[in-house]
């Protein structure tokens, strides 16, 4: 069941003494806690039993059977599972966050919805700052200033930009080595949950056809992040991006298991 303190407890709070302030400090290190401490897990996102009996529930998922696997059990989970508990805890520690909505390049060819990924709002301190921990990366591990940001905002090595365009913004990432490439593409227009039941629909009738995709886990680290995806491992330490496919079975494993497990320090 869903509890602020076993919430924050797994984040590494003591909120045996007090509950950290609604400030811009909180933020930036609750988002970086929890994308240490609770992996994208993509086989735990279909962990929970769905309500519906349906494969996915997106719109009106149990939120305390959820929590109970994907923070207390500290199973990670996906995208929307993770962000609307993540508001959650925002809201109750007094934060004025609301959600928005993205899609991937892969998620548009995937399912053909333009709300897909889900994202938060926040307003703190003064200013608007997007809020993501429920996207597997390679991607930021501490939130970006979305009001007033001019240039390039810089984490761990990395440089992230917003670039307006069209309708929306396009998330924009470079690795100290690397190239600018787009990581997903958003607005900042206010959304209910209820907005998600077409990818809900989507993506049930793509698990239904049999199109299960590919295995896909991920965590922050100190200074960055890493990513197993099928067989792809990617890890992204200071800002240096480094991949390879992994072949062996149980090299595969030991990955996976490595990452579930908060072992990839």
């Amino acid at each position: 069941m869903y509890d602020i303190d076993t919430y924050l407890r797994r984040l590494g709070y003591d909120s045996a003494t007090s509950q950290p302030a609604a400030d811009l400090a909180t933020l930036v290190a609750l988002h970086k806690r929890h994308m240490e401490s609770i992996p994208f897990n993509s086989a735990g996102s279909l962990a929970v039993p769905a309500p519906s009996g349906r494969l996915v529930d997106l719109v009106d998922f149990d939120e305390d059977a959820t929590f109970d696997s994907v923070v207390a059990a500290g199973h990670g989970g996906g995208c929307v599972q993770m962000t609307r508990l993540f508001l959650r805890l925002l809201r109750d520690l007094g934060f004025d966050a609301d959600l928005i909505a993205g899609t991937t390049a892969e998620g548009r060819r995937s399912y053909g919805v333009e709300v897909e990924h889900m994202l938060i709002l926040a307003r703190v301190d003064g200013g608007s700052w997007l809020v993501d921990i429920g996207y597997a990366g390679p991607s930021f591990v501490e939130p970006l200033r979305l009001d007033g940001a001019a240039g390039d905002q810089r984490q761990y090595g990395c440089r992230y930009r917003l670039t307006q365009g069209g309708d929306g913004v396009s998330l924009e990432r470079r690795p100290r080595l690397g190239q600018w490439s787009t990581v997903y593409a958003f607005t900042a227009k206010v959304r209910d949950r209820s907005d998600w039941a077409p990818a809900e629909e989507a993506i049930n009738a793509a698990l239904a056809a049999g199109g299960d995709g590919a295995e896909l886990y991920s965590r922050a680290v100190s200074d960055g992040q890493v990513v197993l995806k099928g067989r792809r491992y990617l890890t992204v330490r200071a800002g240096i991006e480094q991949t390879r496919t992994v072949t062996d079975d149980g090299d595969w494993q030991a990955h996976r298991s490595a990452i579930l497990a908060g072992e990839v320090g």
